[in-house]
C-alpha cells in the first residue's frame, strides 16, 4: 500500500522550515525569519568587509563572495516558492491524483511505490551532506575554542562575519555561534530542499512515463488475444496519461526556469571561488582546517548544479521513450482507427520535455560541464592574480 502524502514527514519538515508549504501554520513566521535572517547575514559580511578594506585578502574576498552569493541563492529560491505558492500546491495535487489513480491499477501502484522509495532515499542522502558541509565549516571555529577575555585581535566566527555591537563576555560569543550554526543549518537545508523537490518532481514524471510504456505493451498482447474494446480502453487511458505528464511538465518547468538561471549564474560564481580557497589553502600551515572547512562546501555547490542538469538531461531521455514504445508496439497491424492514435502519440513524443534556465538554456549534463569549464577558467584567473 503506498503511502497518501506525496512528501514524507522530513521532506515536509524541511518545506515548513523554509516557509515554502502554505498549509502549515506557523508560514509567516519562518518566512520573516528566512528573510530577516538573511538581511542580517548579508549585512554583517559586507561589514566585515569595509571595516577591513584596506587589509582585506583575495583569500577573505573569495569566502565572504561565496558565502554572500549562498544566501543570496537561499532567499531567490525561498522566494520563487512563496509568490508561486498556488502553483506549488497544484502540482502536489496532480501527483496526489496520479498516487489515488495508481490504486487501481497494479502496474501503476508497483511503479509508483519504486519510484517513492527511490526519491526518499536520494532526498535524505542530499539534506545529509548539506548537513556535513556546515558540520565541516563550523567544527574549525568550535574546535579552536577563542577566548575573547584575552584581547584578541579579531573574533572568529563561522563565517567572515562582523557585528555592529562589541561581543565582550565568552557567554555572549558562545551564544552568538551556537546561534550562526544554526542560521547556517536552516540556511543549508533550505537550498537542499528546493533540489530535493526538483528530483522528487522529475522521478515522479519518470514513474508516470513507465506506468504508458508498461500500457503500451499491453496494446500489443490485447491486439494478439483479439481483444478490440481493451485497446480502445487502455489506448484512452494512454492519451490522458501522456497529457498529463505533458502539462505536468510545464508546471516544473515554470516554477524552476527562473531558479534554475539564478542557480546557473551564481553556482559559476561559487564553484571558482570556493575552488580558490581549497587550492591556495594547498600547502598552507593550516591546510588541513581549511580544505576540511571548503571540501564539503565547494561538494555541494557541485552538487546542486549537477542536481538541475541531470534532471533536464533525464527529463528529455526519458519523454522520447514514449515514443519508442509506442513505435516498437505492431501498430502497422492494428486497425486504423487505433494505428493513428499511435502515430499521434509517436509524433507528439518527438517533442522532448525540457528543463530550460529562464528560457535561454537548456539543462542537460552538457550544461554542467559548460559551468565547470568557465568556473575552471576563471579559477586560472585568479590564481594568476595571487
Amino acid at each position: 500500500m503506498i503511502r497518501q502524502d506525496p512528501l514524507d514527514r522530513i521532506m515536509r519538515f524541511m518545506l515548513t522550515l523554509s516557509g515554502i508549504l502554505p498549509e502549515a501554520s506557523c508560514v509567516l513566521f519562518w518566512r520573516m525569519y528566512m528573510v530577516v535572517s538573511i538581511t542580517f547575514g548579508q549585512y554583517g559580511i559586507y561589514l566585515y568587509i569595509i571595516k577591513r578594506i584596506n587589509t582585506v585578502t583575495l583569500w577573505d574576498l573569495m569566502e565572504c563572495l561565496s558565502f554572500a552569493l549562498a544566501h543570496s541563492k537561499v532567499i531567490f529560491k525561498c522566494l520563487m516558492f512563496w509568490f508561486n505558492q498556488q502553483k506549488f500546491l497544484k502540482i502536489l495535487a496532480m501527483m496526489k491524483e496520479d498516487w489515488n489513480d495508481c490504486a487501481h491499477d497494479d502496474v501503476s501502484l508497483k511503479e509508483t511505490t519504486r519510484k517513492v522509495k527511490t526519491y526518499d532515499r536520494i532526498a535524505r542522502v542530499i539534506l545529509i551532506l548539506h548537513t556535513l558541509s556546515i558540520i565541516g565549516f563550523s567544527s574549525g571555529v568550535f574546535f579552536a575554542n577563542d577566548d575573547i577575555t584575552n584581547n584578541v585581535t579579531e573574533v572568529h566566527f563561522n563565517t567572515k562575519i562582523d557585528f555592529p555591537f562589541e561581543i565582550n563576555t565568552q557567554r555572549t560569543y558562545k551564544l552568538i555561534l551556537v546561534i550562526e550554526s544554526l542560521v547556517l543549518f536552516t540556511f543549508s537545508w533550505s537550498t537542499g530542499t528546493v533540489n530535493c523537490m526538483l528530483l522528487i518532481l522529475i522521478m515522479h514524471i519518470a514513474g508516470q512515463i513507465n506506468i504508458v510504456r508498461r500500457w503500451l505493451t499491453e496494446i500489443a498482447f490485447s491486439e494478439n488475444t483479439g481483444k478490440d474494446k481493451s485497446i480502445s480502453i487502455t489506448m484512452t487511458k494512454i492519451i490522458q496519461k501522456h497529457k498529463k505528464i505533458i502539462r505536468f511538465s510545464k508546471k516544473i518547468q515554470s516554477l524552476y526556469m527562473h531558479i534554475a538561471l539564478v542557480q546557473f549564474l551564481l553556482n559559476t560564481i561559487m564553484i571558482c571561488a570556493i575552488a580558490f580557497l581549497v587550492v591556495t589553502a594547498v600547502g598552507s600551515p593550516d591546510a588541513v582546517k581549511q580544505i576540511v572547512k571548503c571540501f564539503f562546501f565547494y561538494v555541494t555547490t557541485n552538487l546542486e548544479a549537477y542536481i538541475f542538469c541531470f534532471a533536464g538531461e533525464y527529463l528529455k531521455n526519458k519523454s522520447r521513450e514514449i515514443g519508442i514504445a509506442a513505435y516498437s508496439t505492431a501498430w502497422y497491424n492494428m486497425k486504423s482507427k487505433d494505428s493513428r492514435v499511435l502515430l499521434f502519440i509517436i509524433l507528439r513524443s518527438q517533442k522532448e520535455l525540457t528543463l530550460t534556465a529562464g528560457n535561454m538554456m537548456e539543462l542537460s549534463l552538457q550544461s554542467f560541464t559548460s559551468i565547470m569549464n568557465i568556473s575552471g577558467s576563471y579559477l586560472s584567473v585568479l590564481l594568476a592574480m595571487r
